[in-house]
């Protein structure tokens, strides 16, 4: 494909100033998101929207579809969002690094992938919320893209969120009733899929 996505590839290569330039900005990018989150579960536990059962993915329930975009929003408390922060900044900054251009067109198709997924397969009396479908998806892309664009740094970062979090990727394969291994699972082949669709 072309490299329109993010301009010249060798202007990024691991170890240039341009290269740590462009960490650096998404790093402070998705750092920023981070306090939005917060923003929106302090909203909710203080004013008592219900925030959860209106915008999270209801399988099944043709109500819930809107979760699919809403869903990675919300969570299921200040713990559940805790867990998925510094995650979402660690990955996140790497796949922004990219190009953002490259960043909002794999997220959305991860958020749709894991979202449908969800919708699909899931239990129809649960709502599920959170951007941990995000998370994983975001690994997916990482591994994948390190392996189809030949990016030993990108592998190198899936190594290190992997030593990090390893008991977490067991998210993927159905074990606790509270987690929704299907949004995990989806997620993470729909960053494998757009590390494809969005090479460079």
């Amino acid at each position: 494909m072309s490299n329109d996505w993010s301009g010249d590839t060798t202007r990024l290569r691991f170890g240039t100033e341009p290269f740590y330039a462009a960490v650096g900005r998404a790093f402070v990018a998705m750092c920023a998101v981070v306090p939005v989150l917060f923003a929106i579960e302090a909203l909710d536990y203080w004013l008592r929207l219900g925030l959860d059962p209106l915008g999270g993915i209801i399988p099944r329930h043709v109500s819930g579809l809107d979760g699919i975009v809403f869903s990675p929003f919300l969570h299921d408390g200040f713990d559940h969002l805790y867990g998925n922060s510094i995650p979402l900044i660690l990955l996140g900054t790497f796949v922004l690094a990219a190009g953002p251009r490259r960043f909002v067109y794999s997220t959305a198709f991860i958020m749709l992938v894991s979202g449908l997924g969800v919708w699909v397969t899931g239990s129809p009396n649960t709502v599920v919320v959170g951007a941990s479908g995000v998370i994983f998806g975001y690994f997916g892309l990482l591994l994948a893209r390190g392996i189809v664009e030949r990016t030993w740094w990108n592998l190198g970062v899936v190594g290190l969120v992997a030593l990090l979090y390893w008991w977490q990727l067991f998210g993927i394969l159905p074990s606790d009733p509270h987690v929704s291994w299907q949004g995990h699972l989806f997620g993470f082949l729909g960053g494998a899929v757009a590390a494809i669709l969005f090479r460079r």
